[in-house]
């Protein structure tokens, strides 16, 4: 048997804190060269800088247009105000809020579906119900979803497929495409937490050239540039700053990324013994693993969730209970229709979001393992 937990009496696995996330930053040469030339140019929005991330960032994901943002949440709000339709919006519960937030925002009327107990995006057998004006499939914790069947499924419906991608940048679907090459548009976020970071910001890629135009008015007011706006948008432009630091950063995403999956794989094998359930990655799908979410079931890992939370934080180790609740049983959306969701509650009530961050150390991650492991063999003490 492994030594006490913490929460027992034992000694805490970690003298200094393990937090569940931070920004890697990538230092690369010529980045404060820029944000100088921008400071000297007085143009911090609307500039070249943006202009250039958003050509280079349409190069990396093969598309035709990529339109800069200040957040995911704007794209996403704005992709849906474009579109001019109204009605139902089919979208899994199982998401961050800014998922749902976006289509209450347009006065849109959120329908949450089930997610697949394996993958934890949005099922397409699920999407078939009702008679959305769109379907707004999310590629949860950076896992592809589904996109070609939720495609089908949004045609047989005369539906708009949109992807929420802010967890997905640098990821590729089963056909080698990469993620953001799919649906009507997909909507990325380059906030703090995510592999490729802007500080704040997002990234609209889509290949509707006319979507894309009507995009850059909308995130300016709706303002084409002669002040009679054309569409009630939002102020949602990117700065020349950040669009810098995503300039700077793309060259190293790859790089990047591969780090993420190489320290997600070293999760899966160290708890491969242990009675847990992780997110399963679809054959021919490359993740992002923007997060590693482990799913703990008490009937089998003998303590729940919460248990586990406490247990880890004892030692030093930060977690995360990503979703729970989901939007379904959160109380901005009490006003929407009620729905069963059986898979998406099971995995709510389960699911721990375990530290990850591109630049995290191996033997951290060891660690976390060595805790989960030391929990378990101490579970009947711990309940």
């Amino acid at each position: 048997m492994t030594g006490k937990p913490a929460v027992l009496g034992g000694t805490p696995l970690l003298s200094t804190p393990l937090p569940m996330t931070r920004p890697t930053l990538v230092d690369q040469p010529g980045t404060m060269e820029r944000i100088r030339a921008i400071l000297a140019s007085g143009m911090l929005t609307d500039g070249p800088t943006v202009a250039e991330f958003e050509h280079q960032a349409a190069r990396y994901l093969g598309v035709e247009d990529v339109v800069a943002v200040n957040s995911c949440t704007s794209g996403l709000m704005l992709v849906l105000r474009c579109l001019g339709r109204t009605g139902d919006v089919l979208l899994p519960s199982f998401t961050f809020m800014a998922s749902g937030h976006a289509v209450m925002w347009n006065g849109l009327r959120p329908r949450f579906a089930d997610v697949a107990p394996d993958t934890f995006t949005l099922d397409p057998r699920a999407a078939r119900a009702g008679d959305p004006v769109a379907i707004l499939g999310v590629h949860t914790f950076g896992m592809p979803a589904d996109a070609d069947e939720l495609a089908k499924v949004a045609a047989a419906r005369g539906a708009e497929l949109i992807l929420d991608a802010a967890h997905g940048f640098g990821g590729r679907y089963p056909d080698g495409t990469r993620v953001g090459s799919k649906g009507l548009a997909e909507v990325f976020s380059l906030s703090p937490t995510k592999p490729l970071t802007t500080a704040e910001g997002g990234l609209v890629a889509t290949d509707d050239r006319s979507l894309a135009a009507e995009l850059r008015h909308a995130r300016n007011y709706g303002n084409p540039g002669d002040y009679d706006s054309r569409l009630v948008g939002l102020n949602a432009r990117m700065t020349e700053i950040s669009a810098a630091m995503g300039l700077c950063a793309l060259p190293a995403l790859d790089a990047t990324l591969d780090r993420r999956r190489a320290l997600a794989g070293r999760y899966v094998d160290g708890l491969a013994g242990l009675p847990l359930g992780v997110q399963r990655v679809p054959d021919g799908c490359t993740p992002v693993y923007k997060d590693f979410t482990i799913l703990v079931d008490p009937r089998r890992f003998g303590i729940d969730r919460d248990r586990l939370a406490q247990t880890l934080a004892a030692e030093g180790i930060s977690t995360r209970s990503y979703f729970d609740p989901p939007l379904h049983r959160q109380t901005a959306y009490a006003s929407c229709e009620p729905v069963d969701l059986p898979v998406t509650d099971a995995i709510a009530g389960q699911c721990l979001t375990l530290p990850l961050y591109s630049h995290m150390p191996e033997s951290a991650v060891d660690m976390v393992i060595e805790a989960i492991i030391r929990a378990y063999d101490h579970r009947e003490e711990l309940a």
